[in-house]
Order: structure tokens, then sequence, then C-alpha cells
């Protein structure tokens, strides 16, 4: 994890007044802050504004470990952006166990950005990999290549996301552009990149409640 971005900010700000929010990551305690992207969104009202008043939350994260077996206890999971998921979570053997165990308990399983890395290796009991012919999306190479990060990541993303759907990763029209993919009845929820954070914890919110704008 390597945040507040807006992956993490806006999903939280649409979310939070509706959801009891549990913050997790692989070892438990403080989730690592990426500087480089407090100065990248600085403009970012809700970003900052979260920087600014909401650091008890990835500074007091929960050991992912210690929800197995509990996922008939939440409606969804969630996984933020930053490049922390390309590196650890892609092949965490407990995260890919509860993404299994949200799923199977028909369960929202959900990711934005580079979140969606989780999911890559993700297999059920029947033996098929959840996102095998399945619409999805992430962070794309040519915002990757724009980043000037692709040298230093253990993959494409979105090659390895295309590859193991079958073909079906879908993008914006342009890069950096939102977009949100909803699959497998509304319990598969992709997000591209940080414009994609509020409109996936819409998605999120809808898929567990029903219509956001009758809340607003």
């Amino acid at each position: 994890m390597s945040q507040p971005k807006p992956e993490f900010a806006h999903p939280y700000e649409v979310l939070a007044p509706h959801t009891h929010i549990t913050i997790a990551s692989p070892a438990g305690g403080e989730a690592p802050l990426d500087p480089a992207s407090v100065e990248a969104f600085k403009e970012d009202k809700v970003a900052t504004q979260f920087l600014n008043s909401k650091s008890a939350l990835w500074k007091n994260t929960e050991k992912l470990s210690s929800f197995t077996g509990k996922a008939k206890d939440f409606d969804a999971i969630f996984y933020v952006g930053g490049h922390g998921p390309m590196f650890d979570l892609a092949n965490d053997k407990t995260s890919l166990e509860l993404i299994k165990e949200f799923y199977e308990s028909n369960r929202i399983v959900s990711a934005v950005c580079h979140g969606p890395a989780a999911l890559l290796h993700v297999t059920l009991s029947d033996g098929s990999r959840l996102i095998a012919n399945t619409p999805v999306t992430g962070f794309s190479n040519t915002e990757e290549d724009q980043g000037g990060l692709s040298d230093a990541m253990p993959f494409m993303l979105e090659t390895e996301l295309s590859k193991l759907s079958g073909g079906h990763f879908l993008k914006a029209d342009q890069p950096w552009g939102p977009k949100v993919v909803v699959a497998k009845e509304g319990r598969l929820i992709t997000g591209q990149n940080p414009a994609s954070a509020g409109p996936v914890g819409e998605a999120i919110y809808e898929a567990i409640f029903g219509d956001l704008k009758d809340q607003k």
C-alpha cells in the first residue's frame, strides 16, 4: 500500500458515511506512505483532506490473515492502488485465499489502479481462475509508460490482466480517463486508474445498497 492517493481517499469518501470500513495490509500495523503520491495529488482536495485527517487509517491497519474465514462478516473486499500490490499481493497466499473466500461467499471483490494485480492468480474451488473469460481493467501499459515506471515493475499489469482474462481487458478511450468495469453479475468491480477511484466507490456502493443517486 502506498497511499493516500485518490484510489484510497475517494472510495473512502463515498463509502464511509454508509458502511463500517476495516483497513488491512499483509503485515498489519503502519502501511508505508508514498511521498511522491502526496506531491502528485496535492491539488486533489479530497486526497489532501484525507491525508491531513485520516492518518490513523493507514498507521493502524489490521493484519490481512486475521480475516481468513470471516468473509461472511463483510459485504465486500477492496484493493486500493499504489504500486505495492504488484510486488506483494499478486502472489500473497493469504490474499488469494481471502479473495476466493469472499467471491465464493457471494461477496463483492473490487480493486482499482494497480490493485487488480491481487486478482491475477486467484483460483476458485472448481479450479477455474477468477478473472478467466471475464471483463476486467487496471492500470494500462500506456499509463505506466507515461509515468516512467515500466522498467521498475515486475510485470505489466495490462499485459497480465489481458492474458489471464482471455483478452477481456478493457480501458478508457484515452490514458488517465476514468473506466470502471462491473462483471460477474456485479460481484467483480475493477477500476483503471486514479480517475476511476470515485466511480469505483460508487459502483461498490450500488452493488451493496442499490442506486447511489437515491441516497444523495
